[in-house]
């Protein structure tokens, strides 16, 4: 076992299997934790399965376990003690061992709790059965006996009718048949045998019938008894989940624990499948509730994983913007960029004649060294001391004045300069429209705006920009927002550019590049 998970599946039947299967291929890391006591074990085989009738339980299950642990699910054999909730998740013991789960999957099952008669037990799933639809075809045209242990008996004892002729009603305990009862008996032909059973015997090693009372043998093939199901599973007391007693008309049949439509429990976070949650489920449908109760997990886990994103990228954005994360970023490496000039400024840049240029976001100061290495007067804006004195290390003499300021409330000078670039300055939607403003008032008539960017196209390329939709933008944008009737759009395109990847392979890139001149 791993240290934590994001499912736990306490039970590995059916239902639970089922699950696991759904949460696997969902790419969900999974342990399924089984206590080896199916209920259907004493049973032959498995019926009512479409394209899995009559293979028996146990193969059933090695069937199951092999395609979910190839999916990379962890089964274990075992016992889930007890959980307890632990912030988002749960603290769930397996064994002593205490293990992490986001969610919880209880797929325990239930006991069947037998009358009390001696005999009962060492025939169970084979002569002493409960499910017409389980056995009924494997004991057609035999001689059945339905054992009344409550009102229930005389409808039990219709259904088995339509699977033999030779069935006949044990009075037992069951109490006086009402006049109705009787004669619908006696339409089908089903004999009452009164008087209560005191046993199921056995002859040769095989079930023979039952003794009454009175000391006659009733001999029978098979025996029906309505069984009391229990749900079972000390993880279930440890969470606080009680069952709730499930009637058949106004008779209780057993109990289950309450669950929506979505097999979520009281308890959030824990989900429940397969007889536990439904006690009237066979094979099939315990199945099919543990795939959608896997599949709801999945999506309420989803749920979270996207608010916990939202939450660390609320956290990132803001501290993107903290003067102190870029302070570190800087000082965690004696060089961040390349030193080499950004080439969509030297493009548009080169042949303009020199004069006075304002370099925002000038990092450690590659683009304002080249201005100043082709004569502008350079006033060049950063929001990290470190950075801008490793730009004025690498300055030396050049005419550059190095400002610090955050320029999301920075003011630049109106009409002041020849040239105002920014080279991919990203900052969110309404901070990077306000700041373009300013940047558009700062130049002189005749001057030059210049702002280059990562087109939002670049999210799809294996360069990783960074992840911030709002923060990227096209040139046509930039574009609009200028007065014609005081700008000429000269260059507002997407240019595209040939760079290595983070994987190491070539990818192609794209700058929006806005080149605009005042009237």
């Amino acid at each position: 076992m791993d240290d934590s998970y994001d499912v736990v599946v306490a039970g590995g039947g059916a239902a639970g299997l089922s699950g696991a299967l759904a949460l696997a291929r969902a790419r969900r890391s999974v342990l399924v934790v089984d206590a080896g006591e199916p209920r259907n074990a004493p049973a032959g085989h498995v019926h009512n399965f479409l394209t899995r009738d009559g293979t028996p339980p146990a193969e059933l299950l090695a069937i199951a376990r092999a395609e979910v642990e190839g999916y990379g699910a962890h089964l274990v054999a075992g016992t889930v003690e007890s959980a307890a909730p632990d912030g988002d998740g749960f603290v769930v013991t397996v064994d002593g061992r205490p293990v992490r789960a986001r969610r919880l999957l209880v797929t325990t099952g239930v006991v069947d709790e037998l009358p009390d008669l001696p005999g009962l037990r060492e025939h169970w799933g084979s002569a002493v059965l409960h499910c017409p639809y389980c056995h009924g075809w494997e004991v057609r045209d035999r001689r059945i006996g339905v054992l009344a242990t409550s009102p229930l008996a005389p409808h039990g004892v219709q259904l088995w009718r339509q699977w033999s002729e030779h069935v006949v009603l044990l009075q037992h305990t069951g109490g006086e048949l009402s006049l109705d009862d009787r004669e619908a008996l006696a339409a089908r032909g089903i004999p009452v045998v009164a008087g209560e059973v005191v046993s199921a015997e056995t002859v040769d090693g095989a079930f023979a019938g039952v003794r009454l009372a009175d000391g006659e043998l009733v001999e029978l093939d098979a025996l029906v008894v309505q069984t009391t199901v229990r749900p079972r599973s000390p993880l279930l007391d440890a969470l606080g989940l009680e069952p709730e007693d499930v009637l058949f008309g106004d008779h209780p049949v057993g109990a289950q624990i309450p669950a929506g439509p979505t097999h979520q429990t009281a308890v959030p976070g824990v989900y429940v499948a397969g007889n536990v949650a439904d006690l009237r489920s066979q094979v099939i449908t315990a199945a099919a509730a543990g795939l959608t109760a896997g599949s709801m997990i999945n999506m309420d886990l989803i749920g979270e994983d996207t608010r916990l994103a939202r939450q660390a990228y609320r956290a990132e954005v803001a501290r993107m913007f903290e003067q102190d994360s870029w302070e570190e970023r800087y000082g965690a490496s004696a060089r961040i960029w390349s030193g080499n000039p950004n080439p969509q400024l030297v493009t548009e840049a080169a042949d303009l004649p020199p004069g006075a240029a304002l370099d925002v976001g000038c990092g450690e100061g590659a683009d304002a060294i080249w201005l100043a290495g082709h004569g502008w007067k350079v006033t060049a804006v950063d929001f990290s001391a470190v950075a801008l004195a490793r730009a004025a290390e690498h300055a030396g003499d050049a005419p550059i004045e190095w400002v610090q300021a955050d320029l999301r409330r920075w003011e630049p000078p109106a009409r002041a300069y020849q040239l105002v670039s920014a080279q991919f300055m990203h900052l969110p939607g309404d901070d990077r429209r306000a700041l373009f403003a300013r940047l558009a008032e700062a130049v002189a008539p005749g001057g030059t705006l210049l702002i280059v960017g990562h087109h939002p196209s670049d999210l799809r390329t294996s360069a990783h920009r960074m992840n911030f939709p709002d923060m990227m933008f096209t040139a046509e944008e930039v574009a609009a927002a200028l007065d014609p009737g005081q700008w000429q759009v000269e260059a507002a395109e997407t240019r595209p550019r040939d760079v290595t990847g983070h994987d190491g392979e070539p990818t192609t890139v794209h700058d929006a590049v806005l080149r605009a001149r005042r009237s």
